[in-house]
């Protein structure tokens, strides 16, 4: 199926490594030009270098860390026009409320919650006057399914959930998209980092994280893949309906009973 996307420049945060590469990889294949950014430089060359081998579009790349807002305005000055944004980069620590220090926690919500919004607020003004744009949010679960050992992160996707609706709501009138997706527990280094903080509370040995991953309800973590994919769908004129929804990826596991 031709998602009609060919020649769009898209914007990836986070597009090194993990969902963000595999939306990189889903949105190449389709034809697409690409910025990423991610904050170590050697692993965003070789994604980059890799990317167009295999697939012959443009990949610009910004090494830079987005928990800052003169990075992100650096990112937005190299694509001040990109036709799809998708906001992924977060890494909201694992642990209780007594866990996660005060600093901490705004040095999480610097990067997801405000570098999300902030990203918006710098793209979204020339996609609302050519009346034509699309922002894909990468959220999370744990903000529509809150847990108490993971309530920064909880907390961070629940507000960006509501952020999402809401400037979705506001940006349908000038035909620009706002749409988010919450993957449940996903195949990526950050899975493993998780999977060893909860190992090491729970069983005293982080090595023992993958009998952490357990009650998943395709017996299996999700494969980034699926994930990009319907980015790549909901971002193309053939999601032209979605927006201002979260859609939930999560195998049902939220109601399983």
């Amino acid at each position: 199926m031709d998602m009609e996307l060919r020649g769009k420049t898209v914007v990836i945060t986070g597009g090194s490594k993990g969902i963000g590469l595999a939306c990189a990889e889903a949105f190449a294949a389709e034809g697409c030009d690409l910025l990423l950014s991610a904050r170590d430089p050697a692993v965003l060359d070789t994604a980059a270098a890799s990317l167009r081998a295999r697939f012959q579009v443009g990949v610009r790349v910004l090494a830079a860390d987005l928990s800052a807002d003169a990075e992100r305005e650096k990112l937005h000055a190299m694509a001040p026009d990109a036709d799809i944004l998708v906001n992924n980069a977060g890494a909201i620590p694992s642990g209780g409320i007594a866990d996660i220090s005060v600093e901490r926690w705004k040095a999480a919500w610097d990067l997801k919650v405000f570098g999300y919004i902030h990203l918006c607020q710098l793209f979204l003004p020339a996609m609302l006057a050519r009346k034509s744009g699309v922002i894909v949010n990468i959220i999370g679960m744990a903000g529509r399914a809150p847990k108490g050992g993971y309530i920064a992160g909880a907390a961070g996707n629940a507000a960006l959930i509501a952020f999402t609706h809401a400037l979705g709501g506001q940006t349908q009138n000038d035909k620009v998209r706002v749409f988010g997706i919450n993957p449940a527990v996903t195949a990526t280094d950050r899975m493993e980092t998780q999977a060893r903080f909860n190992a090491a509370q729970k069983l005293g040995d982080a090595e023992r994280w993958r009998e952490t991953l357990t009650g998943l309800p395709l017996g299996r973590p999700i494969e980034p893949r699926e994930i990009a994919e319907l980015a790549v769908f909901g971002a193309s004129p053939r999601g032209a309906s979605i927006n201002g929804t979260v859609l939930d990826v999560d195998s049902g596991g939220m109601h399983r009973i």
